[in-house]
């Protein structure tokens, strides 16, 4: 046993944890206090300073959970010890499989539904161009499976079979699309349209970013500092609803941007969207009276930790004092809401995982065009998943775009 499983088993024999609707409530091993061990998919995460400021996997509170020790005394005195060895989670598995079995199939069919709100382009001369609607399908179908251009074409033969396509297009003209800066806004509204099934279901987000690694390397550094050469990073900007994972907004850009501008944009823009915000949750680097006034703003709760250097001064901004006395007097009570803010990064894990954390294209802008199919593609698993857990049943129909392309 490691020093915090130690503790874990130290603190589960004391005694004193409480099973609750929101997760297990642990005593701190010190007395002052306690932390909210709580599930998150298939592991458990805890509120504690060990797992929030530091990061760390599994704290001693967790430890205690899975070693958790029940002891009760009745009314003559006898003592009942009742010991759960290992914390198991409940999980939907029937609606779990059948996503997961059918989830190719479904996949292919909202993602026609999805492009087919894409208006064709005017032509008037020229040889007949390919349906763009078909040319995102087959590049967001590409990044879906995660083949090369040239193994990724029997993809878009079989699309055609199905009559999903009329015609698969060349292997080398899904990179040439991925190529146009026209393309990207037409992808970021895709984006959004594809988390507004579940506009209903969403009410409390956490916006975070996250590095995808490029095949590029910083040969600038290394020729002129003599420094050890590195990958390039793109870097992800997104607003998740905390209960199903999905992205409601998202912003792609160079790796060394900040976090904190791009909370106001996302959170507006999904407000914008028809999105019920309630709380916003986000990490510190979010620190700041703008993004409190922003949630305000809004009508939502913002749950964002303060700085070691931050004091209650308002500076024309009676929210950000009144959450910094909050954050400093119910230190639990805001570490409760702030618990949600692991499903962003369970979010990017979910992206990585299925879609691979490297980005292939070459330039600039294919790259943010890369990025956005990703993260479509994760919102239509998502959804896939919904269908059958929730009965959520997807129309894009009804929605509307103007493209220039």
């Amino acid at each position: 046993m490691n020093t915090r499983q130690l503790r874990g088993l130290e603190i589960a024999k004391i005694g004193g944890i409480r099973e609750t609707h929101r997760g297990w409530v642990v005593p701190s091993q010190s007395g002052n206090g306690q932390y909210l061990v709580y599930k998150d998919g298939m592991r458990t995460k805890c509120n504690c300073p060990d797992c929030v400021m530091r990061n760390w996997k599994k704290c001693k509170h967790q430890w205690a959970v899975d070693y958790y020790i029940d002891k009760r005394i009745d009314e003559n005195g006898n003592v009942t010890v009742t010991k759960a060895v290992k914390v198991t989670y409940p999980q939907e598995w029937k609606a779990y499989n059948e996503a997961q079995i059918g989830e190719v199939r479904s996949f292919d069919a909202l993602l026609k539904d999805l492009v087919n709100i894409i208006p064709e382009p005017k032509q008037s001369m020229g040889r007949p161009r390919l349906s763009l609607g078909e040319s995102v399908f087959c590049s967001i179908q590409k990044v879906y499976s995660q083949l090369s251009s040239r193994r990724a074409h029997s993809l878009y033969m079989n699309a055609m079979d199905r009559e999903q396509i009329e015609k698969a297009p060349h292997y080398n003209t899904v990179n040439k699309l991925l190529n146009r800066k026209e393309l990207t806004p037409i992808l970021q509204k895709l984006l959004v349209i594809s988390a507004l099934p579940l506009q209903g279901v969403e009410t409390n987000f956490a916006p975070d970013s996250s590095g995808f690694r490029t095949s590029q390397f910083n040969q600038y550094a290394v020729e002129k500092y003599g420094a050890k050469k590195k990958h390039k990073w793109v870097k992800a900007h997104i607003l998740v609803g905390t209960k199903t994972n999905v992205i409601v907004g998202a912003r792609v850009t160079q790796e060394n941007a900040n976090d904190s501008p791009f909370f106001t944009p996302l959170v507006k823009e999904a407000y914008g969207n028809g999105f019920n915000l309630k709380e916003v949750v986000a990490d510190m680097g979010y620190s700041s009276r703008n993004n409190y006034e922003t949630a305000k703003e809004i009508g939502a709760n913002a749950y964002i930790p303060f700085k070691s250097n931050a004091t209650g001064k308002s500076r024309g901004s009676y929210v950000w004092k009144k959450m910094y006395h909050y954050f400093q007097m119910n230190r639990e009570e805001f570490l409760d809401h702030y618990h949600q803010r692991s499903n962003v990064e369970t979010t990017f894990q979910m992206v990585k995982s299925k879609f691979g954390d490297k980005l292939k294209s070459k330039n600039w802008t294919a790259q943010q065009n890369e990025l956005l199919c990703k993260l479509i593609a994760h919102n239509i698993v998502v959804l896939i998943h919904e269908m059958h857990e929730l009965g959520v049943t997807p129309q894009f129909c009804s929605q509307k775009m103007d493209s220039s392309l």
